[in-house]
């Protein structure tokens, strides 16, 4: 599977340790950044894994920060992202199943490696469910305002 991966300055490490552990899976991995641990603004990073998410360069996405919380606001701008902070597999799995997440965010200053691991598992294996979910995930993308 083709996988993009982002974090910010705090995410750094993890990004690192799944990005590894992705490619010796097999995966393509792209990792959009940053490539040190200088302080960076997750926006930035959040807004690249979106567009590599809508313009096919990958077919899931990670992204990371301290908390998960502001990078996953970030790519969630992009219509065509749907991001999915979680901390643990079950929710990992029905960010897929229910909601056709393209990307799940995770926070490295509340999440170990083992557990982003086991969630990124979860995310890779669970399919979108369909059916009556597929109506709601259509009002994500077109609201009604």
């Amino acid at each position: 599977m083709r996988i993009a991966i982002a974090s910010d300055h705090a995410a750094i490490e993890l990004k690192a340790a799944l990005a590894d552990w992705l490619r010796d899976m097999g995966h393509d991995v792209t990792d959009l950044g940053p490539d040190t641990a200088a302080s960076v603004d997750y926006p930035d990073y959040g807004y690249k894994l979106a567009a590599a998410l809508a313009d096919g360069t990958a077919e899931r996405g990670i992204a990371l920060c301290g908390s998960g919380i502001g990078i996953s606001i970030a790519v969630n701008r992009h219509p065509k992202a749907r991001c999915a902070l979680v901390a643990e597999p079950l929710s990992a799995a029905l960010a897929r199943e229910h909601n056709d997440a393209n990307a799940i965010a995770m926070g490295a200053r509340l999440i170990g490696v083992e557990m982003a691991k086991a969630c990124v598992t979860a995310f890779l294996a669970t399919e979108f469910g369909g059916d009556r979910h597929q109506r709601r995930v259509d009002k994500l993308t077109t609201p009604a305002l």
